[in-house]
């Protein structure tokens, strides 16, 4: 039992680590919202589709750079 809890402790404790990703700054997320503008650009993405897609985007990239995904774009 002692075991079991000792997993847990150690499970939650790098879950919340993993959760602490850097912030990106503002010179990044312009650059990335520029590179998926014109990855829709090029896979015709309707206009009405377009905020959804570069939102999914952007946050793939972000992830893959290890950083904390957003919950909007601004402007």
């Amino acid at each position: 039992m002692k075991t079991v809890a000792l997993v847990l402790v150690g499970l939650l404790s790098f879950s919340s680590y993993a959760d602490d990703k850097p912030t990106a700054d503002e010179a990044l997320l312009k650059e990335l919202k520029q590179f998926c503008t014109e990855m829709a650009e090029d896979d015709g993405i309707a206009a009405d589709k377009l905020p959804a897609y570069l939102l999914k985007c952007v946050n793939d990239e972000l992830e893959s750079e290890g950083y904390a995904k957003l919950t909007k774009l601004a402007g």
